[in-house]
């Protein structure tokens, strides 16, 4: 069967193998699969379907089809950087969470992030960023690559979605990606918050949120690197800028995570 490099997949690489991806199993995949069939069983349609392994030990999983920013060079095109784009994506977050509060996983399951289940978490994607998703004629169809997917707090999950889409990333990244006015960002902030149904009035769980995972995310990478993973190498001027971006997101002043009357 004739395969075809999919595009991004810059940590763990994906193939289209007829109608379905092909991707090198990890350590935690097999959980994820768990999640996906969950997610499956609830009738959520904005996730692939997991479909078991092939004989390479390849995960497989359905194809969502679709747009995705892959490689595609900067400026991000309009209809990504819209507000019904932000509508949507927060629409899809609660959609997600609401359905995984309920999942329970088995007592040997294996996550991405080492954190363990316990009572009041749910299932987040962890990187429901904008190199992740797929769109149709204007229409969010969903996520794809799910290996980060782990017990979460709503406030994580939100904080790297939050981080990449309004954007609140350093300019050396929201710049290029076509997002000239800082001063729009606080509007975007509340209302992908908004569309999310979180609750109005002080919103700094989301910028301490913020925080830790970028804390989090810059100090994965750096460990890897020198542990010598060509891949994290490439990464490391991405830690960079993240680590950046998080120090301007500290300084964002008191009034930014307040929610607006007319937000």
């Amino acid at each position: 069967m004739t395969e075809q490099r999919l595009p991004g997949g810059r940590v763990f690489g994906a193939v289209l193998a007829g109608d379905e991806v092909r991707r090198p199993a990890q350590p935690w995949t097999a959980t994820v699969h768990t999640v996906l069939r969950h997610l499956e069983e609830a009738g959520f349609d904005g996730a692939p379907r997991a479909r078991g392994f092939d004989d390479q030990g390849r995960e497989r999983l359905t194809y969502l089809a679709g747009k995705t920013l892959g490689d595609t060079p900067p400026p991000w095109p309009d209809w990504l950087r819209s507000d019904e784009a932000l509508r949507q994506v927060g629409g899809w977050l609660r959609r997600l969470h609401d359905a995984t509060g309920t999942f329970r996983p088995d007592d040997d399951a294996i996550w991405f992030t080492g954190r363990a289940w316990q009572p009041g978490l749910l299932i987040g994607h962890l990187d429901a960023s904008p190199w992740n998703a797929v769109w149709a004629g204007g229409d969010l169809v969903g996520f794809i690559d799910w290996d980060t997917a782990s017990p979460s707090r709503r406030e994580d999950d939100l904080a790297f979605s939050t981080l990449t889409w309004v954007p609140l990333l350093t300019a050396e990244v929201s710049v290029p990606a076509g997002f000239e006015d800082p001063d729009d960002r606080r509007r975007r902030f509340h209302l992908l918050l908004d569309a999310y149904g979180y609750p109005a009035g002080d919103r700094t769980a989301i910028r301490d949120a913020i925080l830790g995972r970028v804390e989090r995310n810059v100090a994965v990478i750096r460990q890897l690197a020198e542990g010598g993973e060509p891949t994290f190498r490439h990464l490391l001027s991405w830690a960079a800028l993240l680590e950046q971006s998080g120090t301007e997101v500290a300084a964002l002043p008191t009034e930014f995570w307040l929610r607006p009357p007319t937000a």
